[in-house]
């Protein structure tokens, strides 16, 4: 089986910022996750390089839009192994295939029909890159989300005849009630197809920096069209050897924000289907990470450098305060007092201290040698979580399923205060109770670790070193499928305390 997974692919007029580590962390955690479970994965990255925003950005800064994009796009590619990020590809759209493929795929459009030359006259949002619906502006003609006085637009366009598709979007969503979720973004999403879809811009008379349009030389493609198509365009050359399209398209899950809904929910299915193109099969919807009651952007220049996180408390840290703090598909509040709590009494004091304590009573009970005994029945329900964790995977719900692995490990870090192994150690009478402990709380460390490894990759591969039985393939996820009479090594504090 195959699964491929997506993020939305990022701006490069600015630096990357912690919301873009977000959406890219979660994605990350599902790959790991599908590949544990011994799935064929796709994951797919990348970069947005054309349109308006990049090429403002680029004046401002004295470069040509190509420069400002070829230095930002390293920054956004660099990020991923900051990030532990297992990507597949990094796309940007300014590579060449893409270009050609883009092309491709909207000449098919035009030719099934869907494409025709009209004037366009409206307001326009050159930070979102969007022409804006009389629902979606605010006060005094501004953008509502950027709070910057809208544009008034009038141009001659090639334009997309997005009313066609009207019905065959209300039947993918009455057929699909998955397509989108959670289900507040699909209602969100439904109540903008029930409006009454209208024909939209596909082309652009007055800019420069985008996709060539092949029928007609004095315009490119709107950059919304040109990018929603990386997803398509990326399988067909990621593999220099072989084109990826038959094997994983259609995508499994694009993760997106709220604020793309549109474009994503709508328009993507809708030129996905004028293509003769199927369409994804799930989009998951995330909220925005707040400051201050705002969204983190760049344009609103509230951003945190995730590489001020990752260098002070390593990328493992970064990656659990994001997923566990905020419940992934609401909008959250982020700040560094959240994070240092997270990390002392989670990852230090909960995680990190169960995995030293457990290895170093080994090392002092025991000569660092597994016990090789039966394990205690009693924790077998409370560590037999792996289908519940693969379920909420399944749909997203990584906030979900970490909140069942946790629940595992403070059962643990309780067993081992009941059990009092360093009181049963005094009494050799029960030596036998003694070996059942340790051997019960080793095996349910390496459960709860292989469980973790998507969300903690670096501290988790740490652990099954150290406990000799390195592997996190899923079938591995169960409470008495490692072995007794490993012999331990030995165990650095995961997450030191700062």
């Amino acid at each position: 089986m195959s699964y491929y997974v997506t993020t939305p692919i990022y701006y490069v007029n600015a630096a990357p910022h912690l919301g873009h580590a977000y959406t890219t962390i979660a994605a990350d955690v599902m790959a790991r996750h599908m590949r544990q479970r011994g799935e064929e994965v796709f994951f797919l990255t990348g970069t947005d390089e054309h349109g308006e925003p990049v090429a403002q950005a680029a004046e401002r800064a004295g470069v040509t839009p190509r420069e400002l994009a070829d230095s930002n796009a390293q920054r956004f590619k660099d990020l991923m192994p900051v990030l532990e990020v297992s990507n597949d590809f990094f796309i940007r759209t300014s590579d060449v295939q893409h270009v050609q493929r883009v092309q491709d795929v909207l000449q098919r459009v035009h030719d099934n029909g869907f494409v025709y030359k009209g004037l366009y006259e409206g307001w326009y949002c050159p930070r979102c890159a969007d022409f804006k619906t009389g629902a979606e502006i605010g006060p005094d003609n501004t953008c509502p989300i950027h709070g910057i006085p809208l544009e008034w637009e009038h141009e001659e366009n090639w334009f997309f005849r997005l009313s066609d598709f009207q019905q065959p979007l209300e039947d993918l969503f009455e057929r699909r009630p998955d397509f989108v979720a959670p289900r507040a973004r699909y209602n969100e999403a439904k109540a903008f197809i029930d409006q009454g879809l209208q024909d939209v811009s596909l082309t652009r008379a007055k800019l420069r920096w985008g996709v060539p349009v092949p029928w007609d030389d004095g315009q490119v493609f709107y950059v919304w069209f040109d990018a929603l198509l990386n997803y398509y365009t990326a399988l067909s050359y990621a593999d220099s050897a072989c084109d990826l399209t038959d094997t994983f398209w259609p995508a499994t899950y694009h993760l997106i924000g709220k604020d793309i809904l549109k474009f994503h929910s709508i328009y993507w299915p809708a030129l996905l289907m004028a293509a003769q193109i199927e369409p994804p099969q799930h989009l998951y919807v995330h909220g925005f990470l707040l400051q201050e009651g705002q969204k983190m952007s760049k344009s609103l220049g509230n951003v945190i450098d995730p590489h001020q996180v990752v260098e002070t408390y390593g990328a493992d840290a970064l990656r659990h305060y994001l997923l566990r703090d905020v419940s992934f598909g609401q909008d959250g509040s982020v700040s560094t007092t959240a994070f240092e709590s997270r990390y002392e009494a989670e990852l230090a004091n909960e995680y990190g201290n169960l995995a030293s304590r457990t290895i170093a009573m080994i090392h002092r009970y025991r000569d660092g040698v597994v016990p090789r005994t039966d394990l205690d029945e009693r924790l077998h329900s409370d560590l037999d979580i792996a289908q519940a964790v693969s379920e909420r995977v399944d749909n997203a719900d990584l906030t979900g399923a970490l909140d069942v692995i946790w629940h595992a490990v403070r059962r643990l870090n309780r067993y081992v205060e009941e059990q009092a192994p360093w009181q049963v150690a005094r009494d050799e009478a029960r030596s036998d109770e003694l070996d059942r402990t340790l051997r019960s709380v080793i095996e349910g460390l390496r459960v709860v670790t292989v469980l973790l490894h998507a969300y903690l990759p670096a501290a988790t591969e740490r652990v099954l070193t150290a406990l000799d039985q390195p592997s996190t393939d899923y079938a591995h996820a169960a409470y008495g499928a490692g072995d007794g009479g490993s012999r331990l090594g030995q165990l650095e504090p995961l997450f030191p305390k700062r």
